[in-house]
């Protein structure tokens, strides 16, 4: 096959994915796009990317990815434009509690509210609950253990909400060793 038609493939592919996820309401996994179009899913998620490439270079659409699924969404940088233009008002903003929890739950994932109590101090069910139906959290299963306590991982929404496109753009998280930790102060939270 010569270059250009396989140029032209690659293209019409692109076009083909970014028309079905311009329509899709919701994310969509690669089965699907691969079904939809008769082809491999490795050609498909070589497509995305290669879509994913082009949008990267200051587009107005990127591409968001989250538990094998993928969504055309505005891109992130476009979002103060498309508030004004819309007439929504400023994103709400989270509490610092709200923070703390999302935090936990988006590096510890998939991760227990007896988890989340334990790393805060405090109780969290009322900032869960808060975040659930933000639709920030969902549930992502249950454990073993006794009671099988449910499981939390961050959504979709949360990647829109913090612009990111998957998990993997979040900041690297770095542990400070207590030994490590700044001296002097005053250690009132210490024994």
């Amino acid at each position: 096959m010569s270059e250009v038609t396989e140029n032209n493939l690659s293209t019409n592919l692109e076009a083909s994915l970014e028309a079905l996820l311009f329509v899709a309401a919701a994310p969509v996994s690669l089965v699907q796009l691969a079904e939809t179009l008769g082809l491999r899913q490795q050609d498909v998620e070589a497509a995305l990317h290669g879509l994913d490439k082009h949008y990267q270079q200051g587009r107005g659409l990127s591409l968001q990815w989250h538990a094998g699924r993928v969504q055309l969404t505005t891109s992130p940088v476009m979002s103060s434009l498309i508030e004004k233009f819309l007439g929504l008002e400023a994103t709400a903003r989270l509490s610092r509690a709200a923070l703390e929890t999302l935090a936990i739950i988006a590096y510890r994932q998939p991760v227990t509210r007896p988890g989340i109590d334990g790393i805060r101090g405090v109780n969290s069910d009322g900032v869960l609950k808060s975040l659930l139906s933000k639709g920030l959290v969902q549930e992502v299963g249950r454990t073993e253990g006794p009671g099988r306590p449910i499981l939390y991982g961050t959504s979709a929404e949360f990647l829109q909400h913090f612009g990111l496109a998957s998990l993997v753009e979040l900041p690297a998280y770095d542990v400070v060793e207590e030994a490590e930790a700044p001296s002097g102060g005053n250690n009132i939270l210490k024994d």
